[in-house]
Order: C-alpha cells, then structure tokens, then sequence
C-alpha cells in the first residue's frame, strides 16, 4: 500500500513539473499557457486530494481549491476569446501594452 501511495506522489509530483515545463518552453501561444495552468492545477489537486486522505475526511478545502480552480479556467478562457475577437489570433508577439 505504501508503494502505491509513493507512486501516487510520485505521479502528481510529475505532472506539476511537466506542466511547469511546457509553461516555460512552450510560450508562443495563450491557449498553450492555460493548458499548461490547468495541468499544474491538476496535479496540485491529485497531490491534495492524496493528503487530505491521509489526514482524515476533510473534503471542503479540495472542493474550494477546485472552485478556484475551475474559475480560473472560465477567466482564461474569456480573456482567450476576448483576445482572439480583438488581435486575431493568440500570438504572444502581437499583443502590445500601448494597444490596451
């Protein structure tokens, strides 16, 4: 049992920093960044999720970290639409600080 719970640590520990890696290498598009967000915010919640059962039945925390979560993608993906209505496409070598 031990194992699989190291290998479950292991595992969202693994998606944090694969998320973390195509947010820093992979940048020419928004759409790519959220992406890469939301697979961060993914392993933070499995590894979350992991913890809380170890401690005992304590769920209301995952739930509001995965409110939060889930807002945060609907705020992405509206400024991604606004951004794309507006500029064209989502480019991050088209976006300038003098056209807001």
């Amino acid at each position: 049992m031990t194992n699989f719970g190291l290998l479950s640590v292991f595992s969202s520990l693994m998606m944090i920093f694969c998320g973390l890696w195509s947010f820093i290498s992979y940048h020419k598009h928004l759409l790519n960044s959220l992406l890469s967000l939301e697979f961060m915010m993914l392993g933070i919640f499995w590894l979350l999720n992991l913890q809380m059962s170890v401690v005992g039945n304590e769920m209301y925390f995952g739930l509001f970290f995965l409110t939060l979560t889930v807002c945060e993608g609907a705020l992405g993906l509206s400024l991604l639409v606004f951004i794309v209505r507006s500029h064209g496409n989502d480019y991050f070598k088209s976006f300038s600080i003098l056209e807001c």
